[in-house]
């Protein structure tokens, strides 16, 4: 390796530099505070932990974006969290144990062993909640109101929310009888909306002409709010647990619209994100010219039961570090800062104490140094005047 390459990074590994990192800063603490006011309660879970804790319910996807290490002490795998969410789960069953709905919130790097996507970072800043005991549309309808405010406070525009349901896919595989296998692999087929594999597999599968129908039509129940009334008269015949989610689904939306105004809703029946682990509602936020989803979430009960307490739960995540590059708003700090001369006057000392002790930033000159109070980006400096130390512009 030569000297040059000893300061590369890996692939999809960034740092943040000086001014985009307090513009990061100033945007977590604006949404920090926007999860208190909404009852959320900030957590800070390990950035590693015993593997299984990691994985738990959580399928397959997780398991490869995770990476792994032996524990020196124990000789147990454990794992770089790639998702906060399992870690959630954990403290609501395990360390809290409440018995009432419990609101949590994090901010804090996940890894990833690939990056989503061309271009995309291995290493994230993810941000999101999680409303734990409460199994109604109204947490569903809460989560995402609050991702859509989330959005909105950081200037994103343009917002197209994506919504499915897990348990109507789930439903009709149940009705149909499908093996684990085969329910597999008309899921992956369904997520490539291909149709002539679908009814290859289908009809080699399903004897039954309305639950053959029934499946076939997923891959085209897409589009506008329109879809949920197409649903219901293509999967007319489905078992109670299917209607129930379609009705679920069409519970969520009526309030979403009405809280979220101009956004634009979405619908897609085979799209199934985080099917593995998903219980019920799933969507995301995509954004024009973003090829990937900008947040994602959704109802994922019973993930807790590992821990010791199955209990209902629905969340969102997303990436505060690709928010930052799709926001319009600068989050730049504009106090400025004051630039004081070298020296260790008692009367310099204490000015530059009570400037400090009033909120301002001030960068003290150094004996020596090359820079003047603009090149060490100041707008102001500290200056004698008759005896007093006062501030003036640069």
């Amino acid at each position: 390796m030569s000297s040059k390459d000893q300061w590369l990074l890996p692939e999809g590994i960034d740092e943040v530099l000086p001014g985009q990192a307090r513009r990061m800063e100033c945007a977590r603490r604006e949404l920090l505070d926007l999860f208190s006011r909404w009852g959320y309660d900030l957590i800070m879970p390990p950035f590693i932990e015993y593997l299984e804790s990691l994985l738990t319910g959580t399928g397959n996807d997780l398991d490869l974006q995770t990476f792994k290490v032996t524990d020196q002490l124990t000789g147990r795998m454990m794992g770089v969290r790639a998702d906060m969410t399992p870690q959630a789960a954990r403290i609501d069953a395990h360390p809290l144990q409440r018995s009432e709905p419990t609101r949590l919130c994090y901010l804090g790097t996940v890894l990833h062993t690939r990056a989503d996507g061309f271009g995309g970072s291995r290493s994230l800043l993810q941000v999101g909640a999680e409303l734990f005991g409460h199994a109604g549309v109204e947490s569903d309808v809460e989560i995402i109101s609050l991702l859509l405010e989330l959005l909105q406070l950081m200037s994103i525009p343009e917002l197209h929310i994506d919504l499915g349901h897990v348990g109507i896919f789930r439903g009709l595989a149940r009705d149909a009888d499908l093996s684990e296998q085969q329910e597999n692999e008309l899921f992956e087929a369904l997520q490539r909306k291909a149709v002539p594999e679908i009814e290859e597999m289908l009809n080699g599968q399903i004897a039954d002409d309305g639950q053959r129908r029934r499946l076939a039509a997923l891959a085209s129940l897409n589009g506008d709010r329109s879809v949920l009334e197409r649903a219901r008269q293509q999967l007319a015949g489905a078992s109670e647990p299917v209607l129930a989610a379609l009705e679920n689904l069409a519970a969520i939306a009526a309030l979403i619209e009405k809280r979220a105004g101009s956004e634009t809703l979405y619908f897609d029946l085979a799209e199934l994100r985080g099917y593995r682990y998903q219980t019920g509602l799933v969507f995301a936020v995509f954004v024009p010219g973003s090829g990937r989803e900008i947040a994602r979430g959704g109802r994922y009960d019973a993930i807790g039961k590992v821990f010791g307490g199955s209990r209902p739960a629905t969340g969102f995540s997303t990436d505060l570090r690709e928010l930052m590059q799709l926001s319009q708003r600068a989050f730049a700090d504009r106090r400025g800062a004051v630039f004081a001369p070298a020296g260790e006057d008692a009367g310099l000392l204490a000015a530059v104490q009570a400037l400090r002790q009033s909120g301002e930033r001030v960068v003290r000159h150094l004996p020596g140094q090359v820079g003047d109070a603009a090149a060490m980006n100041c707008d102001r400096q500290l200056v004698n005047e008759n005896g007093q130390w006062v501030v003036k512009p640069v």
